[in-house]
């Protein structure tokens, strides 16, 4: 009976333990600063199912960042502070017509209490009007963005970084017709 009492409390002292390690190797990880790249993850979203040759069209970068984490806003504040940016290389018969930042947040932080930073947080979308020229290539092609941002949380700021977004569009020759695509994203109000 005593050897059995003692086998119980023997497991119950080990579960117990495993449980503490198991709690503080999560609060050892949550601590651990994220990789820069990782703290925000892009998607690129059209404007309309094919792009007709002549016609504009946007595009939408949704950049979800991670929690605990926030952008500069492409106006910071502070001529110090590293802006948002989205670059774009366009292939051959597409053009840039605009690039579009919605308005940041102001938010005040433990390392700057007084002052408020112009950020984002959580997701925010980005976008691009482009045009298809009479000469872009009639098919499948990829337009090559590139989000540059600096990430901070509460009490630190990652190096800046780029990370590549890729834009699929498929290019259709001039008067065929194409119909709205991503509605959920393009038709959001504020956009």
């Amino acid at each position: 009976m005593n050897t059995l009492k003692s086998v119980r409390s023997a497991l119950l002292l080990c579960t117990a333990l495993l449980l503490a390690s198991a709690a503080l190797a999560a609060g050892a990880k949550a601590q651990t600063p994220m990789a820069a790249r990782d703290v925000v993850k892009a998607k690129s979203y059209v404007s309309l199912d094919r792009v007709p040759r002549g016609k504009e069209f946007e595009v939408a970068i949704v950049a979800t960042i991670h929690d605990g984490y926030h952008m500069n806003s492409h106006h910071p504040l502070d001529s110090y502070l590293i802006p948002t940016v989205m670059s774009v290389n366009p292939p051959a018969g597409i053009k840039v017509v605009d690039t579009m930042y919605p308005a940041g947040h102001d938010k005040k932080f433990p390392f700057s209490p007084t002052k408020p930073l112009n950020v984002y947080s959580g997701s925010v979308t980005l976008r691009l009007k482009l045009m298809a020229e009479a000469n872009a290539k009639v098919g499948s092609t990829t337009i090559p963005v590139m989000l540059r941002y600096q990430a901070c949380n509460n009490s630190a700021c990652l190096p800046p970084v780029k990370i590549p977004v890729d834009v699929p569009v498929n290019i259709a020759a001039a008067g065929s017709s194409s119909h709205p695509a991503n509605k959920e994203i393009f038709d959001k109000p504020g956009m």
